[in-house]
């Protein structure tokens, strides 16, 4: 609960930053001089960036959160079985260990959006958060009954 309220507020600041930032390229805009307009055009580009990034992040959380509820209900979560240090860190050789088991299930099912889902966190354990994204992307594709490409 703690991280949707982390991201609820870093949403929240990002988008007081694009309405701020937006207001500002369309006052530079109605100065209406050469440079003003360019420096307007500019500073409107990257909110309208960071509004698509936020918007993409935000559907990607929401869907894979949707997955993991209904992975929870058919009783399908991976279960937490990583050794830790004392800090609470997982330990990597355990991570490296519970990455093959669910490498060889993804393999022996690779059209199963289940098993794409448990590698994806096994991915995250493994502190490789790019491929975690891939893999919880493809699940979500499976899921959704689209076609991926390898």
């Amino acid at each position: 609960m703690r991280a949707k309220f982390t991201y609820a507020g870093t949403a929240l600041v990002l988008v007081f930053y694009f309405v701020l930032a937006g207001d500002r390229g369309v006052m530079l805009l109605q100065q209406g001089t050469a440079l003003t307009i360019t420096f307007g055009v500019a500073v409107l580009i990257l909110p309208l960036i960071g509004v698509w990034f936020l918007w993409a992040n935000t559907r990607f959380v929401t869907k894979a959160n949707r997955l993991g509820e209904l992975l929870e209900a058919e009783g399908g979560l991976p279960v937490d079985e990583l050794r830790r240090d004392q800090y609470g860190r997982i330990d990597r050789d355990s991570a490296d260990e519970v990455f093959a088991r669910r490498r060889a299930e993804t393999e022996d099912a690779p059209g199963d959006w289940r098993c794409w889902f448990r590698l994806a966190v096994a991915y995250r354990d493994a502190r490789d958060t790019p491929r975690a994204r891939k893999a919880m992307q493809r699940a979500i594709a499976l899921h959704e009954g689209r076609s991926v490409g390898v």
